[in-house]
C-alpha cells in the first residue's frame, strides 16, 4: 500500500533527523566508559582490569548482535512508508522475539562464553577474577540489552527521536547514579558497577516498552478489531529478517575481524606503539559516530522510499546523503587537524605514549574522506533492507585490508599498517558506491 503522505526532505528536515541521531549514537559507548571512569577512582589495578575486561566481553558480544537495532529501523521506516500499521508493529514483534531468544541463549551459555573469553583474552588471575564477577552478574541482563537494541531501532525508524534519546540518556543517567551509590557509597566495587549497569538497562527496557505502548501507530494497531497479530508468525517475513540480519552480522564480524588484526599487528611492534594506536582508534571512534548520526537519518528515509515505493524520494535522500557526507568529512578533518594534539593528551599522561601517538595521527586526517561514504551510505542501503551489498563490500574490503597489511607492515611498520586501515576503510565506500545506480534502478522498476 503505497503512502501519499511521503514528501521530499529539505536540508533542513535530513539535518532535523540527523543531529539529534548523532547526539543519540554517540552516547552509545557510554554505559562501559561510566563503569571504567567510577571504578577506576578506587585505586585497585584488578578491579579497573575486571571491568574493563568484562566490558570487552560484553561490547563483542552485543556488537555481534547490532543488527537488531539496525534492521529494526529499516523495516518499522519502511511500514511507515507503505501507511501500513500491522507491519509497523511486527516491525518490532519479529526482532523483539529474536532478541529475547538470543538473550536468554546467552544467559543458558554463559559458562562456556565466559571460559572461552578468558582464555582468549588471557588476564592476570586476580583479573580474571574480577572479570567474571562482573560478567556474571551483568549477564542476566542480556535480554534486556537486546531488547533495547529493538526497542531503539523501532522508535528510530518512526521518527520518534525526543523518545529515542529519553531512552539512551536515562539508561546513562541512572547508570551513574547508581554507579556511586554502589561502589562510592556501599563500596560494593566491581559488583557495584555490574549492578548498576544491569538495573540501568533493565529501567531503560520499561521505558521503551512504555513508549511503545503509547505510540500512536501502537494505539491504531489495538484500536483496529481487524489487526492482524497472527502476521507476526509468517514463514516469507521471517526469512527476510533472517536473511537481512545474517548479512549485517557477517558485515559485523568482518569488523572485529579488522579491528582485532589491527590491535594484533600493533601488539608486534611493541607495547608503546599498541597504546599509541589504541588512543588514534578511540578518536577514530568519535569520528565514525557523527558519520552513524547521518546513516541513521538516510536509513529513515530510504525505508520510507522502499515502503512508498518512492524512487524520488530515494533520489532525494542518496543526494542529501552524498551532499552531507563531504560536508561532515571535510568539517571534522579540519577539526581533528587543529584538535589532535590535544585530544591525544586527553588520553594519557604517558609522554612517550603521547608524542608517539602524535607522530602517527596525521593518518587518520585521511579517516573522514575515506570512510565517509561507507559509514553513511550503509544507513541508506539498510534502510531498503539491500543487505547483500553492504556484506559483499565488507569481505572485499577486509580481503584487501590483509593484503595490504601482509605487503605493507613488514616494509613500513606502523605506517603500513595505518596505509593497510585506510584502504579497508576506502574500499568501504567505493565498493558500497558502485552499487548506488542498481539501488535506484531496483525500485525505479519496482
Amino acid at each position: 500500500m503505497k503512502n501519499s503522505t511521503i514528501t521530499l526532505p529539505s536540508h533542513r528536515a535530513y539535518l532535523a533527523l540527523a543531529l539529534p541521531l548523532t547526539l543519540s549514537t554517540i552516547t552509545t559507548p557510554l554505559l562501559g566508559a561510566a563503569d571504567t571512569a567510577i571504578i577506576g577512582q578506587l585505586n585497585n589495578p584488578a578491579y579497573l582490569g575486571g571491568v574493563a575486561v568484562g566490558t570487552l566481553i560484553f561490547n563483542t558480544l552485543y556488537w555481534l548482535f547490532g543488527f537488531l537495532r539496525v534492521s529494526t529501523s529499516a523495516f518499522a521506516a519502511q511500514a511507515v512508508g507503505a501507511g501500513d500499521k500491522d507491519e509497523g508493529i511486527a516491525a518490532f514483534a519479529r526482532p523483539a522475539l529474536l532478541a529475547l531468544a538470543i538473550g536468554l541463549a546467552f544467559i543458558g551459555l554463559q559458562n562456556p562464553i565466559l571460559s572461552a573469553a578468558l582464555r582468549l583474552i588471557d588476564p592476570a588471575p586476580d583479573v580474571a577474577a574480577q572479570a567474571a564477577l562482573y560478567y556474571e552478574i551483568r549477564i542476566w541482563g542480556a535480554p534486556l540489552t537486546l531488547l533495547n537494541y529493538v526497542l531503539i531501532g523501532w522508535l528510530m525508524g518512526l521518527s520518534r527521536l525526543k523518545a529515542t534519546l529519553f531512552v539512551q540518556i536515562a539508561m546513562n543517567v541512572a547508570n551513574i547514579a547508581l554507579d556511586v551509590l554502589f561502589v562510592r557509597a556501599l563500596d560494593w566495587s566491581v559488583a557495584g558497577v555490574a549492578a548498576a549497569t544491569l538495573i540501568a538497562e533493565g529501567l531503560a527496557c520499561a521505558a521503551g516498552l512504555a513508549l511503545v505502548v503509547r505510540s500512536p501507530m501502537w494505539k491504531q494497531w489495538r484500536a483496529d478489531r481487524n489487526s492482524r497479530w497472527k502476521a507476526w508468525f509468517r514463514a516469507s517475513k521471517w526469512r527476510t529478517i533472517l536473511s537481512a540480519n545474517r548479512d549485517l552480522m557477517i558485515r559485523t564480524a568482518c569488523l572485529l575481524a579488522m579491528f582485532n588484526l589491527f590491535t594484533s599487528r600493533s601488539a608486534g611492534l611493541g607495547t608503546e606503539m599498541l597504546a599509541a594506536n589504541a588512543i588514534l582508534l578511540q578518536l577514530h571512534y568519535i569520528m565514525a559516530y557523527f558519520f552513524d548520526g547521518f546513516g541513521n537519518a538516510g536509513s529513515i528515509y530510504a525505508g520510507q522510499a522502499h515502503g512508498a515505493r518512492s524512487a524520488p524520494l530515494l533520489r532525494r535522500t542518496l543526494r542529501l546523503s552524498w551532499m552531507w557526507t563531504v560536508i561532515v568529512a571535510l568539517t571534522l578533518t579540519v577539526i581533528y587537524g587543529l584538535v589532535k594534539r590535544p585530544a591525544i593528551g586527553l588520553f594519557t599522561e604517558h609522554a612517550g605514549i603521547r608524542e608517539l601517538a602524535t607522530s602517527y595521527s596525521g593518518w587518520l586526517l585521511g579517516f573522514p574522506v575515506s570512510a565517509g561514504i561507507g559509514l553513511v551510505f550503509y544507513g541508506v542501503f539498510t534502510g531498503m533492507t539491500e543487505t547483500r551489498p553492504i556484506r559483499d563490500s565488507m569481505l572485499l574490503s577486509l580481503a584487501l585490508f590483509l593484503l595490504a597489511a601482509f605487503v605493507l607492515v613488514p616494509a613500513y611498520e606502523n605506517n603500513g599498517l595505518w596505509i593497510a586501515f585506510l584502504v579497508f576503510a576506502f574500499a568501504r565506500s567505493v565498493f558500497l558506491a558502485l552499487y548506488v545506480p542498481r539501488l535506484v534502478r531496483k525500485l525505479a522498476s519496482g
